[in-house]
């Protein structure tokens, strides 16, 4: 009895040594992707274009207040002259 029983012993070896691999191939094809995860694709063109629009936006806001300082500093500076040219004019008589 103890020799069919290391027989059976033996053949249930052989058999898990088959199968092992055989089940667990599928298990190691199936953990293989093709399709990158989600946070490795490139950003999408629409986001893409969301971002170049925020930063159109953000040049606006910060140049705005510029180009007004512009113009009044050119206004000021043209009373300043007209000024100078009168007071000029009025040292001239």
């Amino acid at each position: 009895m103890p020799e069919l029983h290391r027989a059976r012993s033996r053949a249930s070896i052989a058999r898990a040594a088959i199968l092992l691999p055989i089940l667990g191939l599928p298990l190691l094809l199936a953990a293989c992707r093709a399709e990158p995860p989600p946070a490795e694709r490139p950003p999408e063109p629409q986001a893409q274009a969301q971002a170049q629009q925020a930063h159109t936006q953000l040049r606006d806001a910060i140049k705005e207040p510029l180009d007004k300082a512009r113009a009044v500093e050119q206004t000021l500076q043209q009373a300043a002259d007209q000024q100078q040219k009168q007071a000029d004019a009025a040292e001239g008589e």
